[in-house]
């Protein structure tokens, strides 16, 4: 699609095409990244200070950075890609996408360097889904192993550093968080409505010459799903939408 056919400059400079994969991958790391312990405090703490949408934005982006990391290695590579595109479509409107699903009966093994690391980041990224349709007050929360492993998987880790670091530094300033984590609690069922938080696009991760502004965003995020080709996407349901 048209959409992917260019790799950002950034993830370019990683050296995240075409490198040979040969990072770490165990049972440690399968259990890291799929539920990560303490110590990400830093982390954690800058999440919260941004809003749903932004979050989902964000996963987006991560998920395009393990696009371009597998590609040519993998034979998930244009599942890979419906997931982004859906994501981005959610973030326009939720009601036009499925629920991103994967191994639902928890089959897959999460085994080698190749299909280890593109099991967890599809787990997280189910995982942020879910939490972003339901409305939770923590789903920032669910970001944290996908950013950690997306790091571990990219070969030039201080140009993802430096990326994520002047990522998320815009976001908080763009897309700040409505609400306050200190007087929530882990059972609380509240649901968050995210439908009028404004919407957030690709060319803000991707394009350093993007200007964010309310009208700027909306129009690059309808043009990115203006050239999506909904009928091949399985997790899209804009039949509605008017021709």
């Amino acid at each position: 699609m048209k959409n992917l056919q260019n790799t950002p400059a950034i993830i370019v400079e990683a050296k995240s095409i075409g490198h040979p994969i040969n990072f770490k991958w165990n049972k440690k790391k399968t259990e890291h990244f799929l539920d990560p312990a303490e110590g990400n405090d830093e982390i954690e703490n800058a999440l919260i200070h941004i809003n749903h949408k932004a979050s989902i934005g964000l996963t987006a982006a991560l998920l395009e950075w393990v696009y371009w990391r597998y590609t040519g290695y993998s034979k998930m590579h244009n599942d890979v890609q419906k997931r982004i595109e859906a994501l981005w479509c959610s973030i326009e409107n939720i009601e036009n996408t499925k629920p991103l699903l994967f191994d639902t009966n928890f089959d897959i093994p999460a085994s080698g360097n190749i299909d280890g690391p593109l099991w967890i980041t599809l787990m997280n990224v189910r995982m942020a889904d879910v939490m972003y349709r339901k409305g939770s007050y923590f789903l920032q929360s669910e970001l944290i192993g996908l950013i950690l492993l997306t790091r571990h998987i990219t070969p030039r880790k201080k140009v993802f550093d430096k990326w994520f670091n002047r990522t998320i530094t815009a976001l908080k300033r763009e897309y700040p968080c409505q609400y306050t984590n200190d007087s929530l609690d882990e059972t609380d069922e509240a649901v968050y409505d995210s439908s009028n938080e404004p919407v957030i696009c690709r060319d803000f991760f991707f394009d350093a010459e993007f200007k964010c502004t309310k009208e700027a965003s909306e129009k690059a995020l309808a043009d990115f799903v203006e050239n999506i080709d909904s009928k091949s996407n399985p997790f899209l349901d804009i039949s509605r939408k008017a021709s």
